[in-house]
């Protein structure tokens, strides 16, 4: 008895300790002595100030610039899968909007699926890989030679409006027929 009412005493304490930190002026013994445990636990963390935090969290590097012609990853056996699945979720639940229903009921079949029925899907994804590393190696190759006379040709015309290149051909072919009827 002696020990839990030194507890409390220790637990009031603490509480009018915290409480002061804090801010709190009046903390009632009736909302002191209803907090047992929990005030025992409690702590109070304060942020560092602004000129500290910002000198321990290191300046985040500008993010790289995404190529927009390099070839895209292949999809794994599971989203292989999944086109399949979703469209036959869709034509069995047409009412269905939510893409989470349809993602949860792939997931749950696909773990369902023994390694035989697996096996079609996981031979597509690997023919899928070896043909993105294919188009990878390809787009690697023409990174290191840089650009070419064919790529610079082509940046030219783009600048030219359709009407002028079709223009510059419709010359070329009077030109030709021209030059037969003499």
């Amino acid at each position: 008895m002696v020990n839990s009412s030194y507890s409390l005493q220790c637990q009031e304490i603490a509480t009018q300790e915290l409480a002061a930190t804090v801010g709190i002026v009046n903390m009632g013994k009736a909302k002191a002595s209803t907090t047992k445990k929990a005030d025992t636990k409690l702590s109070v963390k304060r942020k560092a100030p602004a000129s500290d935090r910002a000198s321990k969290k290191p300046a985040k590097a500008a993010k790289a610039v995404k190529d927009p012609n390099k070839p895209k990853r292949p999809a794994s056996a599971f989203f292989v899968f999944m086109e399949e699945f979703r469209k036959t979720y869709k034509e069995k639940h047409p009412n269905n909007k939510s893409v989470s229903v349809v993602g949860k009921a792939g997931g749950d079949k696909w773990k369902s699926l023994s390694d035989a029925e697996k096996a079609p899907y996981q031979a597509k994804a690997e023919k899928r890989k070896v043909d993105y590393n294919k188009l990878l190696q390809a787009y690697n190759k023409k990174q290191t030679e840089g650009p070419t006379n064919a790529a610079e040709e082509e940046e030219d015309e783009s600048d030219k409006s359709k009407s002028e290149v079709n223009d510059e051909d419709d010359e070329e072919d009077e030109s030709d027929e021209e030059e037969d009827d003499e």
